[in-house]
């Protein structure tokens, strides 16, 4: 089994980091943006796709160049299982793993604790498990598993 680990960088890569021994189980991915940001992937195969903004003035040019990324990256590496911890850059990856009916898994940010997240509500309705760190988000979420904190 393949898994794809899906992340934009700062906060959401470190969240889906402490995922790193079940990496270490299967064969796993790390798709995440190019920014300025360190990040050791620990050994792990990285793939970056371009940063993207909604608010900003490229934006619509910036999410179909990020979907041919991923397009390229998702045939290549024909993943399993993807499991995304958000946000925006990560939604094409997730919309092609259920399009092609592969098991997605979203896990809502554990920075949010009363509201939730765009990329969370989007894929509140596709993700084949959707994980919250936070009981408080079972009202946006009731069929949410909570899972606790992920540190």
């Amino acid at each position: 089994m393949k898994i794809c680990y899906a992340a934009s960088s700062g906060g959401h890569l470190e969240q889906i980091m402490m995922l790193y021994p079940m990496m270490e189980k299967y064969n796993s991915f790390i798709l995440t943006e190019k920014t300025l940001y360190e990040f050791n992937s620990k050994g792990k195969k990285l793939y970056n796709v371009s940063q993207v903004n909604r608010r900003e003035l490229l934006f619509v040019f910036k999410i179909f160049l990020v979907l041919i990324q991923t397009l390229y990256i998702f045939f290549k590496e024909k993943p399993d299982v993807v499991i995304s911890t958000g946000a925006l850059a990560t939604v094409p990856i997730c919309l092609l793993a259920k399009l092609f009916r592969k098991k997605l898994i979203f896990i809502e940010s554990f920075s949010k604790i009363t509201s939730p997240t765009i990329t969370g509500k989007l894929m509140y309705k596709i993700a084949d498990i959707f994980i919250i760190q936070w009981e408080e988000l079972k009202k946006f979420y009731p069929n949410g598993i909570y899972g606790g904190g992920i540190y």
